[in-house]
């Protein structure tokens, strides 16, 4: 029993002394004197390796260390085509996005959509964005509340109580040295945690091909037995999960990422030069690769190791819960607190400071205060970060009540809702000049519609007396279906408008244009 205590007091010493550091961290750019420029993209003055160190931390997060093993452990492979179509985004967005961002020169990532749409755009855009990261950072804690739980010894089907503390603790340590640090703070400790959680993986696949008896070839026979290394089904069926659809939706999602995702595109215009903004794409999802497939591995692992030692792993176990069950349970005293610690760097990466930006930018001085000087425009961004960390918590805690649906399933879900909209305008935008904003509303309407339809009705939130209207694509798909609606109607509107304005002149009667009354300069010139 003496030694258990010691253990976890061992542990819990290792997680302290990373979250010192991570404070002291971003403590140290709290004493910098604070311009509203400096918070937001830190006189754009930022080494290029340090922005992708910090992306890749992004990249990762606790969806990835907690979610992704557990999507392996109980299925297969299939979510894993994310990781394999990442090429695909990285280059649309060191060649394309970083361009495009960088030229415009603004600090948010939606003003231009204004002076391409109007401001209602800009506006859906910026609202989508702040919803869209309040709920990934509430994920986010409440997948490391449930590691943290089991580092503690509770039980994460049980002590909802101490699960909840935790997302409350560690939500509001994030806002305060996202709130005194800035972007600076942000890019910074993304550098020290990526060095760590590059650890925790490592560490842990170690242990499991030590532990499980056969080692590496006996996680491999199982893996195969059990069909766990597939990436299928391999079918061509839109109604559930399969390789292809989820690889489709995946290249929508890198793509998103780099063109629209606010936190993404502020750090990489933080960045010195083109060049090193391009670097930093590159950095960090070639980094992310080959360590989120570390990740699907050790769901695999995990699963064989229990089918040898199936006494070990309580029946109830859900399976976000399994991977944090094995840190807490079977790892060495130190190292099960260096892997919490690996836990705590994928979960802290913070997004507040982007959206303490669009806060500011996109609401405060668009519609309220157009001239705020710089100690008023601080003032706004410290109020938001402290706004959308507490919401953040709120969703996290949110999350406790999701019941077993797996977290990265769960994800998709609310990532398909919610993110459909803002690509397919960003991407009306660049393809055709043509588009005006009425086509652009339109077309956007519909395509968020048809957002609601395919995720509603699949969710079983639809009426009974509309049964025969139910969706036949699978919900992880509406973001995809939404932004080819948008797209595909955008187009063909704006294509459909120039052929009427073509054919205009030649359908209407030849009329004399009346001589103006007043000779002009330009009438003059002319002659």
């Amino acid at each position: 029993m003496l030694m258990a205590v010691n253990a976890q007091l061992l542990n819990l010493c290792v997680v302290v002394a990373y979250l010192l550091v991570i404070v002291g961290v971003g403590g140290y750019f709290a004493f910098k004197r604070k311009t509203a420029d400096r918070f937001m993209v830190a006189n754009r003055s930022i080494p290029g390796w340090a922005i992708g160190l910090s992306m890749f931390g992004s990249y990762i997060s606790s969806i990835s260390f907690l979610a992704n093993p557990a999507s392996s452990f109980a299925g297969n492979w299939l979510w894993a085509a994310f990781t394999l179509v990442t090429p695909i985004g990285l280059w649309l967005g060191a060649t394309v996005f970083v361009r495009h961002y960088r030229r415009c020169g603004a600090v948010s990532a939606y003003s231009h959509l204004e002076s391409r749409f109007g401001p209602w755009a800009r506006a859906y855009a910026v609202f989508t964005f702040l919803v869209i990261q309040m709920a990934r950072m509430g994920t986010i804690l409440f997948l490391l509340s449930q590691a943290v739980l089991a580092l503690l010894g509770g039980d994460p089907a049980h002590d909802l109580g101490l699960a909840r503390t935790i997302i409350i603790v560690v939500g509001l340590l994030m806002t305060f040295y996202t709130l005194f640090g800035g972007i600076e703070a942000v890019v910074w400790t993304g550098v020290v945690q990526s060095i760590v959680l590059l650890a925790g993986p490592l560490i842990c696949l170690a242990a499991l091909l030590l532990k499980t008896p056969g080692g590496m070839g006996a996680i491999m026979a199982v893996g195969i037995e059990h069909d766990k290394f597939s990436f299928g089904p391999y079918d061509w069926s839109v109604a559930a999960p399969t390789f292809w659809l989820v690889a489709v939706t995946s290249i929508l999602g890198h793509v998103q990422g780099w063109a629209t995702d606010q936190s993404y595109i502020q750090r990489y215009i933080s960045a010195r030069s083109d060049k090193e903004a391009a670097r930093s794409v590159w950095i960090a999802g070639l980094l992310y690769m080959p360590a989120a497939c570390f990740f699907w591995f050790i769901g695999t692992a995990l699963f064989a190791f229990y089918q040898a030692w199936p006494q070990r792993l309580p029946a109830d176990t859900p399976p976000d819960a399994v991977f944090p069950h094995f840190i807490a349970q079977e790892l060495w005293p130190g190292l099960s607190g260096l892997v919490i610690a690996a836990i705590f760097a994928a979960s802290m990466d913070s997004n507040l400071n982007s959206m303490a930006t669009l806060t500011l930018v996109d609401g405060y001085k668009r519609y309220l205060r157009p001239r705020a000087g710089d100690r008023e425009s601080l003032g706004v961004l410290y109020l938001a970060t402290l706004f959308w960390g507490l919401a953040s918590i709120g969703y996290g805690l949110g999350m406790t009540l999701k019941g077993a649906t797996t977290t990265i399933e769960f994800s998709a879900r609310v990532g398909g809702l919610l993110g459909g909209g803002i690509l397919g305008m960003v991407l009306l935008g660049m393809l055709w000049r043509r588009v005006t904003s009425g086509i652009a509303a339109t077309a956007t309407v519909l395509g968020v519609l048809t957002i609601l339809w395919v995720t509603l009705s699949r969710w079983g939130l639809w009426p009974e007396a509309w049964s025969a209207y139910v969706s036949p694509i699978h919900e992880i798909a509406a973001g995809l279906v939404g932004t080819m609606v948008i797209v595909g109607v955008g187009l063909g509107l704006a294509a459909l408008r120039a052929a009427v304005q073509r054919r205009r002149p030649a359908d209407m009667p030849q009329q004399s244009a009346p001589a103006p009354a007043v000779p002009t300069r330009e009438a003059n010139e002319a002659v």
